[in-house]
């Protein structure tokens, strides 16, 4: 039974090395007939979207990634060719790096610092890390990507002594991100302190206008390329944001995004079973109940491919966690995403998958090719180091059926430029598909923003807090009396946190004298 499904559900592009199999979900065989109405109409919407319509309609946007590796199908000639001369752009300012033609004050380039938060810092990482050669990179690449400051403190780390021989690379639409712009003063602080002027080494990938656009241009710095608001961060990887690190690391940016515009062709077929993003939107669907029901767990069995799991948690969470659907009705949507790689799984949370509750389902990756190398040790005779990692997946792809465990297994020929292109734009193209099939908007993100929000009014009250003990001199308060105090009890809980905050780090300004019980601790201005 196990063969005579796998022969009728196995998808196979030879031209792509491409394989997926959905055998081991166990829909129906009228499944996908039932589901060929709404597939059509996902096909019908994608086809809308790529030709150009408002998408997002929170921000009147278009959304057009599709046309970053296909720029004729952008909707104006202005657009295609902005598309076309920003990617000459970035392979020019690469190879100016490279050759030295672009330096810094003590010599070329060796070390790259790519600022940047969400989209901008998540896909870059991923290629870099899935593509990146030590030996080989044209320069050595690290990321702030978030507002922690022990976290840039151990990446500037790294760079001591090589600040002189970095570029920075600096990523926020808008300009006004403020991880993205934590990260960047803390940046320039630090060539500060090295005396070395920083726009000498900074680069911008920003909004036309923006407010960095705007510091880039007044500061002089190196170069500036342009980010689109009809390009969302998750979707961000093949323009400037993820090919213009990608190019300094020395990687072949235009491989990717060939290997995007074939994945794109053939996942522009009208026809369920040729295509494999509908088919694995409809296993999502299947599995899921259309509701999110189950967990997706991905299992790329590549060390390479360990980050991707974390690429896709924001494609896929950010793109379909919606409170309401396109009707405006409640719906609560989502598929939560986790994983690592394997086999490390299999030491780990395996144990779960096979024998705890079945709330997931999983995605293994496979990639047919070992390594670069001509050859393999034999770690026993006749059998290397990559056939045990086969036969560790296939092994517990065989484990999780016995149990019930429902699965589908995506087959890569090899982790390359051309095959990650393939990747990114298959699983871009999945969500879409997947979001249409269940009514909802994958491209705008409400919860992102309020919570944007949010942070920025914890920020106000430190600051009136901060005002607060500095106007009562050698006057000491527990939490709930300065909340009081400053007519905000509903905020005696964040009160509470930031005061605990700024005492724990010295030279903030609040001294804490600690008492039990712990909620009658005082705090005041020292």
């Amino acid at each position: 039974m196990i063969w005579s499904r796998f022969k009728t559900h196995f998808y196979h592009h030879s031209g792509l090395g491409v394989s997926l199999d959905v055998s081991r979900m166990p829909f129906p065989d009228e499944f996908l007939v039932t589901m060929a109405s709404r597939m059509q109409d996902a096909f019908a919407a994608m086809k809308h979207l790529e030709g150009g319509a408002i998408a997002n309609p929170d921000e009147q946007r278009m959304v057009g990634h599709y046309w970053l590796r296909a720029p004729h199908l952008a909707p104006s000639p202005d657009l295609a060719g902005e598309i076309t001369s920003t990617l000459t752009a970035i392979k020019d300012f690469a190879a100016r790096v490279h050759s030295g033609a672009v330096t810094g004050p003590k010599g070329r380039f060796r070390h790259l610092l790519v600022i940047g938060i969400g989209g901008s810092a998540l896909g870059p990482q991923l290629v870099a890390h899935a593509l990146g050669q030590p030996r080989k990179d044209r320069l050595s690449v690290a990321f702030f990507d978030n507002t922690d400051p022990d976290g840039m403190d151990y990446v500037l780390a790294g760079l001591r002594g090589k600040l002189a021989k970095t570029l920075v690379v600096v990523i926020s639409k808008s300009g006004g991100t403020a991880e993205t712009r934590n990260g960047m003063l803390e940046t320039i602080a630090a060539f500060r302190a090295a005396h070395l002027a920083h726009a000498r080494h900074f680069v911008a990938v920003t909004g036309v206008g923006s407010k960095l656009d705007a510091t880039a241009t007044q500061e002089g710095w190196l170069a500036r390329f342009p980010m689109w608001d009809w390009v969302g961060g998750r979707t961000s990887e093949l323009c400037a944001v993820g090919l213009l690190p990608a190019a300094l690391q020395g990687l072949d940016i235009q491989a990717m995004l060939d290997g995007a515009a074939a994945m794109d062709v053939v996942t522009r077929t009208p026809v369920i079973a040729q295509n494999p993003a509908a088919l694995m939107a409809l296993m999502w669907h299947f599995a899921t109940e259309g509701r999110g029901a189950k967990d997706m767990v991905v299992l790329p069995y590549k060390d390479r491919l360990l980050l991707f799991s974390r690429y896709l948690q924001q494609l896929v969470m950010e793109s379909l966690g919606k409170e309401l659907d396109l009707q405006g009705r409640v719906v609560n949507q989502g598929i939560a995403v986790y994983g690592n790689k394997g086999s490390t799984d299999q030491h780990a949370y395996v144990q779960q998958l096979r024998e705890g509750v079945n709330n997931f389902f999983v995605t293994f990756i496979e990639v047919r090719k070992d390594r670069d190398a001509k050859t393999s040790l034999e770690v026993e005779p006749g059998i290397t180091a990559g056939d045990y990692l086969q036969g560790f997946q296939l092994g517990t792809r065989d484990a999780l059926t016995e149990k019930n465990r429902h699965s589908i297994t995506l087959t890569l020929p090899d982790v390359s430029p051309h095959s990650l292109g393939m990747l990114i734009a298959l699983y871009e193209r999945v969500v879409g598909f997947y979001a249409s099939l269940v009514g909802i908007n994958a491209y705008h993100q409400p919860g992102v923003e309020a919570g944007k929000k949010a942070a920025g009014g914890v920020i106000a009250l430190q600051l009136r807090l901060a005002a607060a003990l500095q106007a009562a001199p050698g006057r000491s308060f527990t939490a709930e009396q300065l909340a009081d105090a400053m007519g905000v009890p509903d905020k005696t809980e964040q009160v509470f946190k930031i005061l605990e905050h700024l005492a724990a780090n010295k030279n903030r300004g609040v001294k804490k004298r600690a008492k039990t019980p712990w909620h009658t601790s005082t705090y005041r201005a020292g």
